[in-house]
């Protein structure tokens, strides 16, 4: 047998072992026991969050766009995904999850080095084993679609070449190091005792603050804010919102490793968290005197999925449906006052939604952690000190990411330039970029 990986723990973090993010480090030397069920669920769970690239978000962000643009936001998704697994392989799982020290990992597992049939590691339960294989799929899939989530800001008007080479330099430099302070135990943000059950500062606030940046650094579309550049399709959207929910159980409900009573609690927090959103952010709409609408149900979806995904199995049931509840008002604020603010053409509102809910996540699973509060903490649980903790992780992400992204877009745009021409995008990317239509007339 080869030598098995492990779930880490620190004496400080015990009693939210259960709470605390996947990750995996070296074990002690014990009788393996692999339960079929446990990895039954996980490969499950991976197979949902591959759907939740392919093809939600891409058909979720498809929807959103104008039809001239269609194809390009899919063959971006698909591209991106398909990219992404590969640098996972070769150095991406090493980097995240081989040791080092406390910002990135090491080579040790280059070109998944030592990991095969027999490779094993532990979850959150001393005596049960998962293959490594299962765990390089399942956080494979995880950094894939935080790659993804990023096309939706600079959506419609950024060259297809640019925009694959940011996402190497980007998961190289961003998604990589804060992945590992994150979620290895060797990590500077595990070390601290920073909760993430399942990326709102891995995922959701790095690929925001990446996508805000871009949306920046590449400019507005033509016409943006002077006429409607409208979806072309909600229908898709829609489809594309229940794909995301959906494949969520498994981006949240796995991160528990095993089929036990935390992946149950992930999976209800996951349904209720988002069903309270979704009513959440109609009530908002109707407060401020708009009509219900499916954008904004599709919004509201998503960002109650963003602000549970921290906190899935550490908070009680109440304590995601208030955070839920919660959410939806800030993110409504997040794409519409914030982002006249920060007067950025975020085109599908990946940093309104993505980053501002996973802010608003990030931090809230501190307060509802807490015992008092329904959550998983120990009985000593200190809200205000996991509170700076929480927000010590969040800053460290937003400064991380915004810093790894600015460089990255200024050196693609120095070699190859970010944006197309003004007569490409005006005809459309389906047809300048790609040569191909979405729809036949």
């Amino acid at each position: 047998m080869m030598k098995p990986f492990s779930s880490p723990r620190l004496a400080a973090l015990a009693a939210l072992a259960l709470a605390a993010a996947p990750a995996l480090a070296q074990s002690p030397a014990a009788e393996a026991t692999v339960n079929k069920g446990d990895v039954a669920w996980l490969l499950t769970s991976t197979l949902l969050v591959i759907m939740m690239s392919l093809p939600g978000i891409a058909l979720f962000y498809g929807g959103l766009a104008r039809s001239k643009n269609m194809l390009s936001v899919l063959v971006q998704v698909f591209t991106v995904f398909s990219l992404v697994c590969l640098l996972w392989a070769v150095y991406g799982y090493s980097l995240a999850f081989s040791g080092g020290g406390a910002i990135y990992g090491d080579f040790a597992k280059l070109f998944l080095s030592g990991v095969g049939v027999d490779s094993l590691g532990d979850t959150f339960s001393p005596d049960a084993k998962i293959p490594e294989l299962a765990f390089v799929a399942f956080q494979c899939s995880f950094a894939a679609i935080s790659c993804a989530i990023i096309v939706g800001s600079f959506a419609e008007r950024m060259r297809f070449a640019a925009v694959l080479a940011f996402i190497v330099l980007w998961f190289t430099f961003s998604y990589l190091p804060v992945a590992h302070m994150v979620w290895s135990g060797n990590g500077y943000l595990f070390g601290k005792g920073a909760l993430d059950f399942a990326g709102g500062t891995v995922v959701h606030i790095n690929a925001g603050v990446a996508g805000l940046v871009g949306a920046w650094l590449v400019g507005k579309r033509l016409g943006y804010g002077r006429e409607a550049l409208m979806p072309h399709s909600l229908t898709l959207t829609m489809v594309g919102a229940a794909l995301l929910w959906v494949g969520w159980f498994g981006f949240n409900g796995g991160s528990a490793l095993e089929a036990n009573g935390v992946a149950a609690m992930a999976f209800v927090n996951t349904l209720m968290a988002t069903a309270a959103a979704v009513l959440s952010w109609l009530l908002t709409e109707a407060v401020l005197g708009r009509k219900p609408s499916m954008l904004g149900a599709a919004s509201g979806a998503v960002a109650g999925l963003v602000v549970i995904t921290p906190a899935a199995g550490s908070v009680g049931v109440m304590g995601g449906i208030v955070m839920g509840l919660l959410v939806s008002p800030i993110c409504f604020w997040g794409v519409t006052g914030l982002k006249r603010l920060l007067k950025a053409d975020d085109a599908f509102d990946a940093f309104g939604v993505h980053g501002v809910g996973g802010i608003v996540g990030a931090l809230l699973v501190g307060v509802f952690t807490a015992p008092s509060l329904g959550g998983s903490g120990a009985a000593d649980y200190d809200m205000l000190h996991q509170l700076w903790v929480q927000a010590e992780g969040v800053l460290i992400t937003l400064a991380w990411s915004g810093v790894v992204s600015f460089i990255a877009y200024k050196l693609i745009d120095m070699v190859i330039g970010l944006r197309v021409t003004e007569e490409d995008e005006r005809q459309g990317l389906d047809i300048t970029s790609h040569g191909e239509s979405a729809y036949t007339r």
